[in-house]
């Protein structure tokens, strides 16, 4: 079976350390997935959603990991909502099990952030 490939969203300024986990995790030997690093690294300006739009649709899923201050990221709605409207498959993952986690602004009323465990992220894939 092919690995996903997987475009991550989250929020640069406070969960930059949950993206490199999650790298981590595929490299395990039984990860059903392959993390490469979307992320824009320069501000958002000019056309940085088409760049953002581009890279999504070269995957096969989006994971939107979701922290203390997700619903205040304008990059991860953003990116959420391209994921929408090109009808990609996402699902929210909990960055922190100790925290109250956030949905982007973007995210649906039917959309629930998924426990972040071994077992439910090779499920969700």
């Amino acid at each position: 079976m092919a690995k996903k490939r997987v475009f991550t969203s989250f929020d640069f300024d406070h969960d930059a350390d949950l993206k490199t986990l999650l790298a981590e995790q595929a490299k395990k030997p039984d990860s059903p997935f392959d993390f490469t690093d979307s992320s824009i690294k320069e501000p958002m300006t000019g056309n940085w959603k088409e760049k953002v739009r581009t890279r999504i649709k070269s995957t096969d899923l989006v994971i939107v990991i979701c922290g203390e201050h997700t619903d205040t990221a304008a990059g991860v709605s953003a990116e959420l909502a391209i994921a929408q409207e090109n009808k990609m498959r996402y699902f929210l993952l909990r960055g922190r099990a100790d925290k109250t986690c956030k949905k982007p602004k973007a995210a649906k009323y039917t959309d629930t952030i998924n426990p972040w465990t071994w077992e439910s992220l090779k499920k969700l894939i």
